[in-house]
């Protein structure tokens, strides 16, 4: 197998979405002191080319998430910046992104001023619907210029537009692999922590084990070869086995590519 730490992922673009589940009960059920109960979200962030889930981060549906995940994602695709990262609406990704990757530029007058790195965009989507439907949608630059998103657009294998699409096709893979997130059961999480756990155990194996049908390739000309969303992005060589998976050492590490830090295993 080709080792995947010494290098990123072949990363370009990035949607980001939250994933409402619950654990225990409702969160309009819930106390107010009930800090491990009620809604948890999956602040999830997909590269859409490869179908990599670059980071996923459950619990409550907050500023300081976000942030986090967007932290995620700049230190796993080595703080590059020629990215196109989209998302819906929700308010606190702007400020997060631009913590994240804005930079200090010196002023004439010898202040200094955060300014967005040029080759970066960042675009929302914004649906509204009536009756269960789609019936208008309002595409907006955050961060970037109309051309750049044109450039990123042109140079996608997979977006013509400013979509969330990818990241909202895996939270259906998400919930249809991992039974407590399901909808309208009742093999919803109890317990938090454990909650959590498998999070991040089913959407992080996502990446080694799950071949995805629209990742394969012709090999040779003539067979079909499954890849995963990890082969597609040039971390793995093989479909890996869920033993494989689970059985992988984690090791401290000086790289930055460390698996107890980047794909959550402890």
């Amino acid at each position: 197998m080709t080792s995947w730490l010494p290098f990123p992922p072949r990363t370009r673009e990035i949607q980001l979405d939250e994933k409402w589940g619950f654990v225990y009960r409702k969160e309009a059920h819930c106390d107010a002191d009930d800090e491990k109960r009620g809604d948890n979200w999956d602040h999830t962030a997909v590269d859409p080319e490869h179908r990599l889930v670059l980071s996923i981060l459950p619990g409550k549906r907050t500023s300081e998430q976000c942030q986090e995940v967007v932290d995620a994602v700049k230190q796993r695709t080595d703080s590059r910046t020629d990215l196109l990262i989209t998302s819906d609406e929700h308010g606190p990704y702007e400020p997060a992104i631009e913590n994240a990757y804005a930079v200090e530029v010196e002023q004439p007058d010898g202040s200094t001023r955060k300014v967005m790195p040029e080759g970066l965009c960042y675009a929302t989507v914004r649906k509204t619907r009536e009756k269960g439907r789609v019936v208008d949608v309002v595409r907006t630059v955050v961060f970037g210029t109309w051309a750049l998103l044109a450039m990123l657009l042109f140079r996608s294998t997979v977006s013509s537009t400013i979509n969330t699409s990818f990241v909202e096709r895996n939270n259906g893979t998400d919930r249809h692999q991992n039974a407590r997130k399901g909808r309208r059961t009742l093999r919803f999480s109890k317990d938090w922590d454990i909650h959590n756990a498998m999070t991040f155990f089913v959407g992080y194996s996502y990446n080694f084990c799950w071949p995805v049908r629209t990742l394969r390739i012709k090999e040779d000309g003539e067979e079909w070869m499954a890849r995963t969303p990890a082969m597609a992005a040039g971390l793995a060589d093989h479909v890996w086995s869920t033993l494989e998976w689970i059985s992988l050492p984690a090791r401290p590490s000086m790289s930055p590519w460390d698996t107890t830090e980047i794909w959550g295993c402890d």
